[in-house]
C-alpha cells in the first residue's frame, strides 16, 4: 500500500539524503523545514508517519507533536541531536512512538519505520486483500473489484475505504476519519465525508439505501462491518 512520510527538519542536506533513501524503498516523501510549513502540509493531506526533529526555527518539535496528538494518532518518530534522557522521555510521554538520536544509521531508521508501520497499519511486503461479499480491496495495489469487475475510485474514496478496512468492525468517529483521510489539521467540511461515504456505497453496496457493509453508527461516525455471515 502507498506509504506517505512527512519529514519535519530544517537540515536540508540530511533531509535530501533521507528523502532519496526512503523514496528508493517505495515511500512517498514530503519535507517541511518549519512547524508552520508542517501544519500547512498536514492540513492538506494525510501521512502514514512523521519523522520529527526537535530543534525547528519557529518552534520545538515537542510543540508540534502536542498539537498533532490533539487531532491525530499518526505515528511519530523523533529524530534529534538532543539525546538527553529528559528529552527522550518528554518525546515519548507527549505521544511520540519512537526516538532515534542523530547521527543515526539509515538502515536502523528504515527498520524502525517499517516496524512502526507494521504495528500501526499492518503494512508489509505481502499483498494485502480484504474481501466482503463480492467486493475485494487490494490495499497493496490500491485497486477494488466488485463481482470481478474493477471499480474506479478517486484518491479520497480509496483512502477512506482503506481507513475503514484498517479499523473494520469498529465505529470510527467522523473527526478521526476527516483527520486520517484529509489531513490532521484539515478544515474540510464534515458534509464532504458524508458525500464520499454515499459515493462508496453507490459503487460497492448492492442496495446503497440499505447498506450491508458501510454502516452509519448513530452519533459516532461510520464503520465497515464484516461479519462471518456477511463476508
Amino acid at each position: 500500500m502507498k506509504r506517505d512520510i512527512l519529514i519535519i527538519d530544517d537540515d536540508e542536506d540530511l533531509t535530501m539524503i533521507l528523502s532519496d533513501m526512503l523514496t528508493d524503498h517505495g515511500f512517498d516523501v514530503m519535507h517541511a523545514c518549519s512547524s508552520e510549513e508542517a501544519f500547512r502540509l498536514l492540513s492538506e493531506r494525510r501521512f502514514h508517519l512523521i519523522l520529527l526533529d526537535i530543534n525547528l526555527p519557529d518552534a520545538e518539535g515537542f510543540e508540534v507533536c502536542r498539537e498533532l496528538r490533539r487531532v491525530s494518532e499518526v505515528p511519530v518518530i523523533f529524530a534529534s541531536a538532543r539525546t538527553s534522557e529528559s528529552d527522550r522521555i518528554t518525546g515519548l510521554d507527549i505521544g511520540g512512538d519512537d526516538y532515534i538520536p542523530k547521527p543515526f544509521s539509515m538502515k536502523e531508521l528504515l527498520s524502525r519505520i517499517n516496524a512502526l508501520l507494521r504495528r500501526t497499519y499492518g503494512f508489509g511486503d505481502a499483498e494485502q486483500r480484504i474481501t466482503f461479499g463480492d467486493v475485494t480491496v487490494n490495499l497493496s495495489a490500491r485497486t477494488v473489484t466488485k463481482a470481478g469487475a474493477e471499480v474506479s475510485l478517486s484518491l479520497r474514496e480509496f483512502d477512506l475505504l482503506a481507513c475503514l478496512t484498517q479499523h473494520m468492525n469498529t465505529a470510527i468517529p467522523k473527526d478521526k476519519l476527516l483527520s486520517e483521510v484529509w489531513g490532521a489539521f484539515s478544515e474540510v467540511d464534515p458534509s464532504t465525508l458524508t458525500v464520499h461515504i454515499r459515493w462508496l456505497r453507490e459503487k460497492l453496496e448492492d442496495d446503497p439505501a440499505k447498506p450491508k457493509y458501510i454502516k452509519t453508527v448513530y452519533k459516532v461516525g461510520y464503520m465497515l462491518e464484516i461479519r462471518e455471515d456477511t463476508a
